[in-house]
């Protein structure tokens, strides 16, 4: 699928009505990089281009971002929520408690679960939020 450029950035905000400013360029550009990240991870990556945005920028931006369908959160920790980028497929987070590896998984390997949901319960699960903690092969010596 390759990386996200401007242009496609900008061709989403423009579709729903928003420009592209330096700001959200730069709040973009950092989920992008970072895959996996918090508000304040987000604003150090922005501080590495321009000193001229705030933490509640950031906070604003992601906001609409996720409001646009641009960027989605995840909890993979006790403390911030992290945002990772929508363009790319929704997938469930396996996050090790011991060393914090984040892995992601096709939604196809918890299919049977939430399909199980879904039948017994009526739910349908939102993938993308779906978070689980545990601890990994690694993690384990630890």
């Amino acid at each position: 699928m390759g990386e996200p450029t401007a242009q496609d950035w900008q061709s989403r905000l423009r579709a729903k009505g928003y420009r592209l400013t330096p700001q959200r360029e730069l709040v973009l550009g950092a989920v992008e990089r970072l895959g996996h990240a918090t508000p304040d991870e987000i604003l150090t990556a922005v501080h590495e281009e321009s000193q001229a945005v705030n933490i509640s920028t950031v906070y604003r931006t992601l906001e609409l971002l996720e409001e646009l369908g641009l960027v989605r959160h995840a909890h993979l920790e006790d403390r911030a929520p992290t945002y990772h980028s929508a363009l790319h497929p929704a997938h469930v987070h396996l996050v090790c408690r011991e060393c914090g590896s984040i892995t992601e998984v096709e939604p196809d390997v918890v299919e049977p679960f939430t399909g199980m949901l879904q039948e017994r319960y009526g739910f349908a699960t939102d993938v993308g939020h779906l978070t689980v903690f545990g601890t990994c092969a690694s993690g384990e010596g630890h």
